[in-house]
């Protein structure tokens, strides 16, 4: 938008305020015992579903003129359509204006407006999942994704803000405001340009995100590394089609980046570093349909964060893993949710639930690639079942501070299985008489979560804790899937399954011929994470340089039982991960963010194996990696 498009908007706005103001002071005046009927602008915001009839019903509710008045302004300021500042000029009341003032010691209770994951302000930065959020410097995250906050007050500075890839409520029609609108469908493009500087004191897998240690020895140093990486960068559109239901609201989204792989062809194979390749993050479409005042229903078909887990995501600037391994779990796949939401008033309650593709996350050898349904496996899709999910989500206002979300508290679950095929050509000559046609063998997948998010105008406390098994499809229990139970088994013998992922042992139990169990790796772990509005604890000028300071603290640690560890072959080398970061950004505008992260990263060695792992070519007891990266983020 130009600067004399801005100019035009804003005359505008100023014109319909004051005609607003004139027409219902005339309405009231030439009727006076006709002062609870609708104006005809008012019909007129109804009929464009600016106004809903519930909120129509309460303008005609009014005790007088200027009451209808005062209630129409907080309305259109509540949903965005107008600004603190018009709303101000329009009311003409000093009072507004001092109680909405930061260095006043009253509330002002502005409603707080939601966008759909992904279209958070400018000033997010990294975020998570990406598949990572992303952070956001102000309230928006990653990849996270990214939900955030709407239309920020100009006379007070935003709070620091939890990142939300999930909406609660259902999404109300016209919120997502389409910058352009093609045959009935609104467009609006989203994304950001991020360009970080990384150094690692310990990468010895060549990456340029973390990974737990002990994946591999580091050489005579700790194979430190410098990366400059642009490939976090990434872009988005929300859609929303339009439907003469004034209660039905039907959106989508596309949303990808330049995480993938590297190419391989004669004019990239000197510079393939550079050259990743564009990938899906999100794909999805929705419908959310208003029963009545207190009831929606939600329904999504796509692929968008999984509700097990990722509910939760810290604010951090590394958000190609965001804690893979590290004890943040996050997850983005195809699925097909049902959700509904009731809103008892000052309290909303949603439970949701979801069919999602079965994965598991083990890796095939190099020969076995054809036969994959997807990159890393096919043993979840094998099972033959789906994969369930859900979680149950209560939001409520904890502080009514401007600017300032609501509270979650979230519980989540998922349920699933894997199967190992072992072809007929592959079983051991000495077991062929006894499984002729082949042999297959399955293991489950559980996990439950618990989720606080707890945000105030002084400071915002945020995590998760969780439990379960086979997690290593969520980046938890130290990336390990499963194990075979060969306890009481004699005469032993290896197979290779179908798509190569796992090895499959074959034994005898009392003489007679079986396949050894499968059994999941178990987990647990966590993380918290601080944030700290800088700028708004010191009273910072909104509309001044100084108004973007913040600074996030996080803790996480995964954990594998060491108990199934020592019977996975060869026998897991790495027990536990934690990570602990710092994170101060800047926010220069709503377009262009500064962020830099200082991070300690380790992992300890599980010491139930004969030999401790390497690090720096000697046997050691703990993996370090303290990682510096900062840049900045360029949103749109």
């Amino acid at each position: 938008m130009t600067g004399n498009q801005s100019k035009v908007l804003v005359c505008s706005t100023v014109v319909l305020l004051s005609y607003l103001v004139w027409s219902g002071r005339a309405v009231a005046q030439s009727q006076n015992s006709s002062q609870n009927s609708a104006t005809p602008l008012v019909r007129v915001l109804q009929a464009k579903g600016i106004l809903t009839a519930e909120e129509v019903a309460q303008l005609s509710q009014a005790s007088s003129a200027s009451d209808a008045d005062s209630r129409l302004a907080k309305l259109l300021l509540n949903k965005g359509i107008i600004s603190q500042a018009d709303y101000n000029q329009m009311l003409g009341d000093s009072s507004v204006v001092a109680a909405s003032s930061p260095n006043s010691g009253a509330v002002n209770l502005v409603s707080t407006v939601y966008h759909v994951p992904g279209t958070a302000s400018a000033a997010a930065a990294p975020a998570v999942a990406s598949n990572a959020p992303i952070v956001t410097v102000d309230s928006d995250p990653q990849q996270v994704p990214p939900v955030q906050i709407a239309s920020v007050s100009p006379t007070t500075i935003s709070a620091a803000n939890p990142i939300r890839p999930f909406p609660v409520g259902g999404l109300k029609k016209g919120e997502l405001k389409p910058a352009i609108t093609v045959a009935g469908v609104g467009i609006t493009p989203y994304g950001f340009l991020k360009a970080t500087f990384v150094h690692d004191t310990s990468s010895p897998g060549g990456d340029d995100f973390p990974l737990p240690g002990f994946l591999g020895d580091t050489g005579p140093a700790g194979a430190p590394e410098f990366h400059v990486k642009a490939r976090a960068s990434r872009f988005g559109t929300n859609f929303e089609w339009g439907d003469r239901n004034p209660n039905l609201t039907v959106t989508g989204k596309l949303e990808m980046d330049f995480e993938g792989n590297f190419n391989r062809s004669d004019n990239r194979n000197l510079s393939s570093i550079r050259s990743s390749n564009v990938g899906i993050r999100l794909a999805y479409g929705r419908v959310d349909y208003k029963f009545t005042k207190a009831d929606t229903f939600s329904a999504l078909f796509g692929q968008d964060w999984t509700p097990f887990t990722s509910s939760t995501l810290p604010n951090i600037l590394e958000t190609t893993g965001v804690g893979i391994g590290f004890g943040v779990l996050w997850e983005r796949a195809p699925q097909m949710r049902f959700g509904w939401t009731h809103d008892f008033g000052a309290f909303q309650l949603m439970p949701e639930v979801a069919v999602v593709l079965p994965a598991i996350g083990d890796v095939p050898s190099a020969a076995n690639l054809s036969n994959q349904l997807g990159y890393g496996e096919r043993q979840g899709p094998d099972s033959a079942s789906p994969q369930m999910e859900g979680r149950l989500v209560g939001q409520w206002q904890l502080d009514h501070a401007p600017n300032v979300a609501p509270a979650q508290l979230i519980v989540s679950f998922e349920e699933g299985h894997r199967t190992a095929i072992v072809l007929a050509a592959a079983v051991p000559a000495a077991f062929k008489a006894a499984f002729p046609r082949g042999a297959t063998v399955s293991s489950p997948t559980t996990g439950v979560t618990f989720e606080w998010q707890l945000p105030s105008h002084w400071v915002t406390l945020i995590g998760k804790v969780y439990s379960g098994s086979d997690l290593r499809y969520y980046f938890g229990g130290q990336l390990f899937s499963n194990y075979n139970s060969v306890f009481g088994l004699t005469g032993t013998a290896d197979a290779t399954s179908i798509d190569g992922g796992s090895t499959v042992v074959f034994g005898n139990s009392g003489g007679v011929p079986v396949v050894a169990p499968q059994l999941p790796v178990r987990a647990r772990g966590g993380f918290a994470q601080i944030g700290l509005p800088l700028s708004r604890w010191f009273g910072s000028d909104p509309e001044g340089r100084n108004a973007g300071w913040s600074f996030y603290a996080m803790y996480g640690t995964d954990q594998a039982n060491t108990r199934d560890l020592a019977k996975a072959a060869p026998g897991g080398s790495r027990a536990r991960s934690d990570m602990t970061v710092g994170t101060l950004n800047y926010k220069l505008n709503k377009w262009v963010s500064f962020s830099f992260e200082e991070s300690l990263y380790r992992t300890r060695a599980n010491t139930a194996v004969p030999d401790l792992p390497l690090f720096m070519g000697l046997h050691q007891h703990e993996w370090r990696d303290v990682r510096s990266e900062g840049g900045a983020i360029f949103s749109f």
